[in-house]
């Protein structure tokens, strides 16, 4: 069995058949694995399941729940109880490489290894790897509450850092063409990312498309003005002063040459 919860929540059967679930049910399991090997109190799941708006008998129908999950997952693998009871909650223990998270924070703990030793094609080949098992918004679609939000957050922090770190390692190999075309993308997602801006214009600045680098500064400014009301960080307009000294340079060299 394997479970998904880097995109929409999947589990997925011994033939890896993707099994339906439903809601309340997957914000109960949806917890437990984003607090994988944790026990989970039942005031917690309360609070999650009916996002702190419970019913009279909330603790009754938390045990229902839990019954039919437990049912639910059984029917697909092979633990007979995945779900274990615990004095105060409930604790899931997925098996090696059943939860999609745990190998994404293994892969992007290497990678940021790796860049920090200047490895940076083995950093590139492993922050690859774990972007490529985003499905989107971790837990997307999902009605939880303040522990399936959090981790939404966190996931989202991570990748863009994962991201950063891979444009690093990118353009430290020289790969300015690469690069530009996934920050493109990843601007239509994050259209504040001041970081991205800079990245994208140092990569057009390096493989000579200063003018389009320029224009990239343009953009972000109007972007961030129209919807923050401040102006674009200083490393932003330095990067942009940077790239215009450079033409002017250019020009002048040029000109002298004439």
């Amino acid at each position: 069995m394997r479970y998904g919860i880097l995109g929409p929540l999947q589990v997925f059967d011994e033939n890896g058949i993707s099994a339906v679930i439903r809601p309340r049910m997957g914000v109960l399991l949806a917890v437990l694995l984003v607090r994988a090997d944790e026990v989970v109190s039942r005031e917690e799941l309360i609070d999650e399941i009916w996002d702190g708006d419970p019913p009279r008998r909330a603790t009754a129908t938390l045990h229902v729940h839990v019954s039919q999950l437990r049912k639910f997952l059984s029917s697909l693998g092979k633990v007979r109880d995945p779900i274990r009871t615990q004095a105060s909650g409930y604790v899931l223990h997925p098996g090696a490489g059943e939860l999609d998270l745990h190998l994404f924070q293994h892969l992007v703990r290497r990678g940021r290894t790796e860049a920090r030793a200047h490895q940076h094609e083995k950093a590139v080949t492993s922050l690859e790897a774990a972007l490529g098992m985003c499905r989107g918004p971790a837990l997307r679609g999902m009605n939880g509450g303040p522990i399936i939000r959090g981790f939404a957050r966190r996931v989202d922090d991570v990748r863009t850092e994962c991201v950063e770190t891979l444009v690093g390692s990118s353009m430290a190999l020289g790969r300015y063409q690469e690069v530009t075309g996934l920050l493109g993308s990843l601007l239509c997602e994050y259209p504040l990312h001041e970081g991205f801006y800079q990245h994208l214009m140092l990569a057009m600045s390096k493989s000579g498309r200063r003018a389009e680098a320029l224009a990239v500064y343009h953009r972000a400014r109007e972007t961030i003005r129209e919807q923050t009301g401040l102006e674009p960080c200083r490393a932003l307009r330095e990067l942009q002063r940077a790239i215009l000294l450079a033409e002017d340079e250019m020009v002048a060299v040029h000109a002298a040459g004439r």
